[in-house]
Order: C-alpha cells, then sequence, then structure tokens
C-alpha cells in the first residue's frame, strides 16, 4: 500500500506501497516492485516524487484465499506481512488502466499494524474527495499518484474490522482525466489473510 496535508497520522519511514507493476499479479503474484515503492510524506506538507527504495527481499506468497493472498518480504533484519485483494469488478469496464489493488501491512519493527493502501492503477485527481464504502461505513481518502489512503489514520483498525465483517469493499476515485471510476472488491477472502500474515508477522 502516502498521505499529506493535515491529517491526522504518523508518518512511518519504512512504509511500503507495494506498488502497482504488479500487472501479471494472477501468474506472477509474488513479484511486488518494492523498488518503485513511494515513501509516506511527513505531516502537514506533500511529500516529493521520492526516491526508489532499495530492492527488498522477494515476497513470499503464504496462502491464498478466494481474491486475497497473504504474502511475507525481508529486506535486511525488516519483515514485512501484507494482505493482497484484487477487484472483482472495475467500472467503467471499458476504460483503459493498470490492475488495482488493496494492501493490508504490519511492519512489526516499526510497531506497524494494518496499514491500509490502495492503488487505484490511474494518476487520481487529488482534489476529486476520493472513498471507500464497506457497508454503511464510508472512508474519505487522500490521492498521491495511482495511491491512495485513508485520510484520518486513526481509523486503520475500524477500517480493518469493517474489511473483516463485510461482504464487499467499494473504491470510488476520479482519474486525473476527469473519469469517474469504481472498483469492487468481495470480501470472504480477507479474514483469513489478515489472520495469517498477523500470524506471520508477530
Amino acid at each position: 500500500m502516502i498521505r499529506f496535508s493535515s491529517f491526522a497520522f504518523r508518518a512511518r519511514p519504512g512504509a511500503l506501497v507495494l506498488a502497482a507493476s504488479l500487472a501479471a499479479a494472477a501468474a506472477l503474484a509474488p513479484v511486488v516492485a518494492f523498488a518503485k515503492t513511494p515513501k509516506k510524506p511527513a505531516p502537514e506538507k506533500p511529500a516529493p516524487a521520492g526516491k526508489a527504495a532499495p530492492l527488498a527481499g522477494a515476497p513470499a506468497l503464504l496462502d491464498s484465499f478466494g481474491e486475497w493472498s497473504a504474502y511475507t518480504a525481508k529486506a535486511g533484519k525488516e519483515k514485512t506481512c501484507y494482505a493482497l485483494g484484487k477487484p472483482r469488478e472495475r467500472l467503467p469496464s471499458s476504460l483503459a488502466r493498470d490492475p488495482g489493488y488493496v494492501f493490508i501491512s504490519n511492519r512489526p519493527g516499526e510497531g506497524v499494524k494494518n496499514e491500509v493502501s490502495i492503488v487505484m492503477g490511474f494518476e487520481v485527481k487529488p482534489e476529486s474527495a476520493p472513498k471507500a464504502e464497506i457497508g454503511a461505513a464510508s472512508f474519505e481518502m487522500v490521492a498521491k499518484g495511482a495511491n491512495l489512503w485513508l485520510k484520518n489514520a486513526a481509523q486503520e483498525g475500524q477500517f480493518v474490522e469493517a474489511l473483516k465483517k463485510g461482504q464487499k469493499l467499494v473504491v470510488k476515485a476520479m482519474s486525473k482525466k476527469g473519469n469517474a471510476t469504481t472498483d469492487s472488491y468481495a470480501l470472504p477472502g480477507v479474514l483469513p489473510a489478515l489472520d495469517r500474515i498477523g500470524k506471520a508477522c508477530l
């Protein structure tokens, strides 16, 4: 799975947006482009484009649960575990764009748990007020490039709990070109995927 402006969150220096170069994720899901992972910006100001992070060890698939999978990766002594979800439906279907994903990441070495990031597969219009909906719950998102983060980082735990209890996640965003998009994720596999990464990254 980039937050900026006046959002209530704590910057995490090793944050991973497990990037959208998973174009062939169905066949090459373990090959996550860590090298292209942008950094989270510090509070109160946008982050610069950012330098490429050092290439981490190749992610290893722990298990798959329908449209959700659990992975682990290690860079030096730092370990990352993440649940990855792929959208079941993307609208408008005629719009050409890169693959989309949801990442829920744990980095025990940094004290990070349930970090939520969403890859949209296109440059998002920052001022377009993207949002994520899980049943009756709605979460404001913030865009940085092709990535979305919860506007209020304090809601990450609430977001993940809603995922566990929900049936569908709907992510709505507008591209820089003015295309309104909706990605829908089925949630039945998210609970075992989160359980698996919780055990792998204690």
